[in-house]
Parts: C-alpha cells; sequence; structure tokens
C-alpha cells in the first residue's frame, strides 16, 4: 500500500498542493480527477520524487526517502504526461534506460512486456521519435514496467491517443491491476475512461481533496460534477 500524507508542493511564492492524503492499495487502482491547474500532476510528482515537497510517502509502512532514484528503486514508477521518450534512441535502448534503478542481474526487458505490447517487439529497432503518439505512450507505460514497479503511477495516458490504442491501454491497466502485486494511480482527463476503472475516486480542486470514495456505491453524475466544476 502506498500512502501519501500531508503532501504540501510550492511553485515559486504560490501554494499547488495543500495537505493531501492519498491512500493507493495493491491491486487497485486510485483515479485522481479534476480540472486542469488542480494539481493532479504535481501531486504524481510530488509522490515520484519528481518536486521537492512536503508531507510524508511510506510504502508497506516505510517511509520513501524524497529523491526520485530512491523512490524509483523503491518501486514506485513514473509515466509522465508528455511521455519523455528518448527521440533519438531506439525502442529497445529507451527500455534499457529503466534498467539505471534495477540491480545488475536484474536488468533485462521481460518477454511479458512485448506480450503487452506486440507493436514494441515489432519497432525495438525503430527510434523513439519514429513513433506515433500511441506508441510512444505504449513505450512510455513498457519502460516503466521493466522496472517490476509495486506502484505505477499514470500521468494522463490517453492524452492525444486515438481510440483504438486508448482501448488497449486500458485493457493493459486493467490486467496490471488484477494481477495483483501493483498499486495504480491514475491522473485521467477523460471521464468515461476513468469511471471504467476507477476501484478508488480522488477529486481535486484548488490543489486540495474534494472527494475520496471507492468508485462502488458512487454516484456517476455527483462525481462528474465534482471534476468538472
Amino acid at each position: 500500500m502506498l500512502e501519501a500524507r500531508g503532501i504540501t508542493l510550492d511553485y515559486g511564492g504560490s501554494r499547488i498542493l495543500h495537505g493531501i492524503d492519498l491512500v493507493a492499495e495493491t491491486g487497485r487502482i486510485t483515479c485522481v480527477m479534476g480540472l486542469n491547474g488542480t494539481g493532479k500532476t504535481s501531486l504524481l510528482k510530488a509522490i515520484a520524487g519528481r518536486h521537492p515537497a512536503g508531507g510524508t510517502v511510506t510504502l508497506d509502512g516505510a517511509v520513501l526517502p524524497p529523491g526520485a532514484r530512491d523512490r524509483a528503486r523503491a518501486g514506485i514508477a513514473y509515466v509522465p504526461q508528455g511521455r519523455e521518450v528518448f527521440p533519438q534512441l531506439t525502442v529497445a535502448e529507451n527500455l534499457a534506460t529503466a534498467f539505471a534503478c534495477l540491480p545488475k542481474d536484474a536488468r533485462r526487458v521481460d518477454d511479458e512486456i512485448y506480450d503487452l505490447f506486440p507493436v514494441l517487439k515489432e519497432m525495438r529497432g525503430r527510434r523513439g521519435g519514429d513513433l506515433s503518439g500511441g506508441q510512444q505512450q505504449q513505450l512510455a507505460i513498457a519502460r516503466a514496467l521493466v522496472t517490476r514497479p509495486r506502484v505505477l503511477l499514470l500521468d494522463e495516458p490517453t492524452e492525444g491517443i486515438q481510440p483504438n490504442i486508448i482501448a488497449q491501454i486500458g485493457r493493459v491497466v486493467a490486467g496490471l491491476r488484477d494481477r495483483g502485486d501493483m498499486a495504480i494511480v491514475l491522473v485521467e482527463q477523460r471521464f468515461d475512461f476513468a469511471w471504467g476503472l476507477a476501484d478508488r475516486i480522488v477529486a481535486l480542486r484548488r490543489g486540495s481533496v474534494l472527494r475520496d470514495e471507492a468508485r462502488v456505491g458512487a454516484s456517476r453524475e455527483d462525481v462528474l460534477a465534482d471534476v468538472s466544476v
């Protein structure tokens, strides 16, 4: 279980996150929703250690160090908005960049990665910059999975993606959840996509938690209203 408690984040003189609490359980998808500018991406970056932030992040009860490298080594994998694929590196080389946080005897790309994303196996020698947006998104998720994470943070994985790839990504994310060995935190603007996957809904407004509840029993209309205002 991932627990983020009292997360605060400042940019310059402005506070972006106001003491956010978030719990993500193993084998569950926690969806963080809200309008642009509500702090969703900032929250993921704070959890991943990409931004200095106040509060604590624990994984299975152990307090994690603040840096991104240490949190990656602890098992937190982050798929950023915008993908951050290395355009001049091949697909295989992009995947290999994830080896940096793994011990030497674990530095390999498991066959499961290519089973999840067959197109990447076909394009192992193609440069990342030559891939379509949907293929780059699959590569970004695959690169995160190379680290065999205990927590997977996904930031807007459907942004700018064609519908058939969105459906495939949804199936992959659901399958990862159903394996039962990782917690998934999904930031998503497509309401129907998020609603269909979520086990828990966290709605943000102006850097604070407006709603935090299990999807089962939640009112779709009420949640949609909260994340649309």
